[in-house]
């Protein structure tokens, strides 16, 4: 019994340790937009991930362009403001999304060429913003 007391010990205080990421507070409206955009992006980088794995690296430069990159900001331009999630975060934040938009870009721009390679080398900039805004901001 005294070998399972330890392992809890310590998840437990895991588990109760302060979540230390910066709480943004979004209208209600806003934090739904958000939630959704995030759960989309989970969909939309699983379908890149699937066509490179594929070998249809133009594909997924398409894709990744069309749903994640560049092109895809605005989504919630012609919503409320208060259903409008970046005029209420942080710049950093904001900042973040904007790299990650960024990079994207710049994956899709790569891959479009068909240069297998060279878009698996930019591959993890696709989710590096997200793990870096995830980090850092909490909406709840």
């Amino acid at each position: 019994m005294k070998y399972f007391i330890f392992p809890l010990f310590f998840l437990s205080t895991a588990a109760m340790a302060e979540d230390a990421r910066q709480l943004v507070t979004l209208p209600p409206a806003a934090q739904e937009s958000l939630r959704q955009e995030m759960l989309d992006n989970l969909l939309a980088i699983n379908e890149v991930l699937a066509l490179m794995a594929e070998g249809k690296v133009k594909e997924a430069g398409a894709a990744a362009e069309a749903k994640l990159g560049m092109s895809a900001m605005g989504k919630h331009r012609s919503k409320p403001f208060d259903a409008r999630p970046g005029p209420h975060m942080p710049p950093a934040m904001h900042g973040i999304g904007m790299d990650g938009h960024k990079a994207v870009s710049e994956f899709a721009a790569v891959a479009k060429t068909g240069d297998r390679d060279k878009a698996l080398a930019l591959l993890p900039n696709l989710t590096s913003a997200c793990v870096g805004c995830h980090f850092s901001y909490r909406t709840r």
